[in-house]
């Protein structure tokens, strides 16, 4: 399949806006029209100045003229730039809403692949990055290239051994760029590298600066990003420093104009073959080229990282998304879930190894297993956060890959044990649960789960901002806002991937009745880690090593399965205490009202 150019992209981001590109470019090469008679102007001055007109009306007309163009190419400039900076924040508001949209319907395999400080780089300061660029390349690069191209246009029909002078510094010049591009191969590169690398360390040395300080090591983690530091600082010094001398010749000679056609043009005066007053026009233009080619070229830089920019952009956008159909075409029979054969590969290694499990509607399921088994995967599978290689997973009889995304994920709660709060109040947190739920509907979702009386607690209430991750909240705090979240969903079928590991003794049992509430005539998919949670389930899937080794109750898995039986005296020994036991018998008791 052929790639799309960076112009059918741009063009696709501005939307209903592509047209102000255009008209910006209308208006920079009428700009250009505008700048190019003043030259013309100036020449005929002269012209009549060796001529001995003295009449200062002419000159004084010939003057105000050229002030005219001049306000003319700054008005026409300011409107062109205008458009062009309209167009392009249109650019970049697309470009950030597509990604944003298209993480939400790429497996999430393909999301966990990533650092999410790259993620945070290219949307926000990679994106924002292009716009001085885009906003300024449409009119700017286009006025600066065509005007030096209607003077040179214009030296030829004045005598073109005249104008084909002006080339003699380019050619020179193009030797030297030459060069520069051979010595800075894979420089650009190797900078874009080493920049996300610093990048990455330096969103994860931020974020893990509690980890780091409270086991000391300060000086190591900090040592790892000063070493990103310093790459990244020698990749551009080694880069510079080879390409400095090549890259100084071509800014030197590539706007030289006078190098060819001053010899040339007095050598054709002397031999007769020129006027004196075409040879002082020809310098004049060849004047006018100088600037507009250094401004042109200096945005060669600019255009490379526009180009592995929007690289970036296009390699996640051009990503699989999980196909799903638009519309409902299959009601699911009940809310049964079936996997058959279920494989699954990470990072080119299969994790699942043709699973197959069976779970009733209303019923109390658990999977248990060793770290690193495929529990979390499974679970993750179900609730179609990524798409099975091969075989299926089928919701009340219907394979989950039929069904809109939306309609399906609205059956599922999914739990999990470090779940993400906004940086919103309390209720906008809560209310992401159902688009649209009432303060009334959150409030009643926060009552059910026991949130009510901690939340009325809060500096302001439900209007409390919760922080970035919800960290002006305890983890306890923060777990149970989930699951009124949950609650305030609705969803037939809820997913526990152990929603109290992390939190602390007195709030587990707070958590635990809230849990209850949350799955009262529900399916329950439980992630358990303390075995003794779960002793009461109707079904206990042991995962290893990527397959169900074994399933069955409690008492038939301890006859039954050695590895069950090794990880449940493993966890009596460590510590089997009453609210474990409790939390248990509180959601079997939930689960089947």
């Amino acid at each position: 399949m052929k790639k799309r150019g960076f112009l059918s992209w741009v063009l696709e981001f501005a939307g209903r806006k592509r047209a102000y590109f255009g008209g910006s470019v209308v208006l920079a090469m009428l700009g250009v029209a505008a700048s190019f008679v003043p030259y013309l102007i100036i020449a005929g001055i002269v012209e009549q100045l060796l001529a001995g007109n003295r009449a200062w009306d002419f000159y004084l007309k010939q003057t105000l003229l050229m002030g005219g163009c001049w306000v003319l190419r700054l008005t026409l400039h300011s409107v062109s730039t205008s458009l062009s900076h309209i167009a392009t924040f249109t650019v970049l508001g697309s470009i950030r809403k597509q990604l944003c949209e298209k993480l939400s319907t790429i497996p999430l395999g393909s999301v966990l692949d990533d650092n999410s400080g790259s993620y945070k780089n290219i949307i926000v300061d990679r994106v924002d990055s292009m716009e001085t660029t885009l906003a300024h390349i449409v009119p700017e690069f286009t006025a600066n290239l065509l005007l030096p191209l209607v003077m040179f246009v214009y030296l030829l029909t004045l005598d073109w051994r005249l104008g084909l002078a002006n080339l003699v510094g380019a050619a020179i010049g193009l030797v030297f760029m030459a060069v520069m591009l051979a010595k800075s191969k894979g420089g650009y590169e190797l900078s874009v590298e080493k920049t996300k690398k610093l990048n990455d360390t330096a969103v994860e040395y931020i974020n893990g600066i509690e980890v780091i300080k409270a086991f000391g090591k300060t000086g190591s983690s900090y040592e790892k990003f000063v070493t990103a530091a310093r790459e990244g600082a020698d990749v551009f010094i080694d880069w510079m420093r080879r390409c400095i001398w090549p890259q100084s010749g071509t800014m030197s000679f590539l706007p030289a104009t006078f190098l060819g056609v001053l010899p040339i043009g007095l050598l054709l005066v002397r031999n007769g073959q020129l006027s004196p007053d075409g040879f002082i026009t020809g310098i004049i233009l060849s004047a006018g080229l100088i600037t507009p080619l250094v401004v042109a070229f200096s945005y060669t830089d600019d255009l490379l990282k526009m180009k592995t920019i929007f690289g970036e952009v296009t390699e996640i956008l051009e990503r699989r998304d999980m196909v799903r159909p638009a519309s409902l075409t299959k009601k699911p029979n009940g809310y049964d879930i079936v996997l058959k054969d279920v494989r699954f590969t990470y990072k080119d290694k299969e994790v699942l190894h043709g699973v197959n499990m069976e779970i009733k509607q209303g019923e109390v399921v658990a999977m248990v297993g060793p770290s690193g088994s495929g529990k979390s995967t499974i679970a993750r599978l179900i609730d179609s956060l990524w798409d099975a290689d091969s075989g299926e997973i089928t919701f009340g009889g219907v394979d989950i890959r039929e069904l809109p995304l939306d309609y399906y994920m609205g059956q599922i709660a999914y739990v999990a044990q470090d779940n993400y709060l906004f940086d919103l109040s309390v209720k906008e947190n809560i209310r992401l649960g159902r688009a649209g739920a009432t303060d009334e509907d959150v409030i009643n979702a926060a009552k059910a789960t026991g949130c009510h009386e901690f939340i009325l607690g809060l500096e302001n209430g439900y209007d409390t901002v919760v922080g970035g991750a919800g960290g002006h909240l305890s983890g306890g705090e923060r777990q149970r806002i989930c699951i009124a979240r949950a609650m305030l969903k609705d969803a037939p079928v809820v997913i526990l991937d152990e929603a109290t590991a992390y939190t602390d003794p007195e709030n587990e049992a707070l958590v635990q009745s809230s849990v209850a509430k949350l799955i009262q005539g529900r399916t329950l998919i439980v992630i358990a880690h303390r075995l003794s949670t779960i002793v009461d389930a109707d079904r206990i899937f042991v995962i290893n090593d990527g397959d169900v080794e074994a399933s069955g109750t409690q008492e038939e898995l301890l006859r039954s399965c050695m590895l069950y039986r090794k990880m449940w005296e493993a966890h009596t020994m460590a510590k089997d205490d009453d609210t474990d036991e409790s939390g248990a018998a509180i959601w079997k008791e939930a689960a089947n009202a």
